[in-house]
């Protein structure tokens, strides 16, 4: 029989030996990686290090070569993303995937095809951003920068996932706003979710991570806790051994 520590203990996703790329070319050599219930996980990598095409497997839009892919245990080699979105997998993608053209109250409506209410997915993201609720007849498109990324994320959050996936939250934002939405990472994890965050810039997101991977050339060169891989980037900007 199954107890509640051995489901607590099967990660909500595992990359295990994946491999996967653009036609014949592999962007991945081997990439391993795991991200536990209530956990935040922090891939970060300079530009082409391949943290957003280890997304794009996570989530169904590229299939491995080889390796595999495993959401709360079970392998979803080659399921499709609407598939993985359904069974709790959700992506924020880098350049927010909202719609400027609608409303920020029309936004979260397109969130409600999962069956979820709008009334519920309105007041919860009117709880989580209360800016939002301000704004909730402006076009999405008019919004700031940091603005946006709350309503992709509560678009997201409407679906209940148990994974959320973001790509470069930070890009393009000022440091306080990306420090306040860093806080709401936080706060999602505390209330159970999990969370990988792809990102170029670290310092924001070791301060919420539980764990970090440093990424170069399609393979993770290193991991460990947010403390120690700060101070290995930090040693890597300053050109120190």
């Amino acid at each position: 029989m199954t107890g509640a520590a051995d489901v607590a203990a099967v990660p909500v996703l595992e990359l295990v030996g994946i491999r996967a790329g653009y036609g014949t070319i592999d962007v991945l050599h081997g990439v391993d990686l795991t991200v536990h219930s209530g956990q935040v996980v922090a891939l970060l990598g300079p530009n082409g290090a391949g943290k957003s095409t280890t997304l794009a497997v996570a989530s169904g839009q590229i299939r491995p070569t080889s390796g595999s892919v495993k959401i709360l245990g079970r392998e979803v080699n080659g399921v499709s993303p609407d598939k993985l979105a359904r069974a709790g997998v959700c992506t924020v993608p880098e350049g927010r995937g909202i719609f400027p053209n609608l409303t920020v109250s029309e936004n979260l409506r397109m969130a409600t095809y999962s069956g979820a209410k709008f009334k519920d997915v309105q007041e919860r993201a009117f709880a989580q951003f209360p800016r939002l609720k301000e704004r909730h007849n402006q076009l999405a498109g008019t919004l700031s920068g940091g603005e946006q990324q709350m309503l992709s994320m509560s678009r997201a959050l409407a679906t209940n996932p148990a994974l959320l996936m973001l790509d470069e939250l930070s890009m393009g934002l000022a440091p306080l706003i990306v420090e306040e939405l860093y806080s709401h990472v936080a706060e999602f994890a505390r209330q159970g979710l999990s969370i990988l965050i792809i990102e170029q810039f670290a310092q924001a997101v070791l301060g919420v991570a539980d764990s970090a991977h440093i990424m170069l050339h399609g393979r993770i060169d290193r991991s460990g806790p947010p403390k120690e891989i700060a101070e290995i980037l930090a040693a890597a900007y300053l050109g120190m051994s």
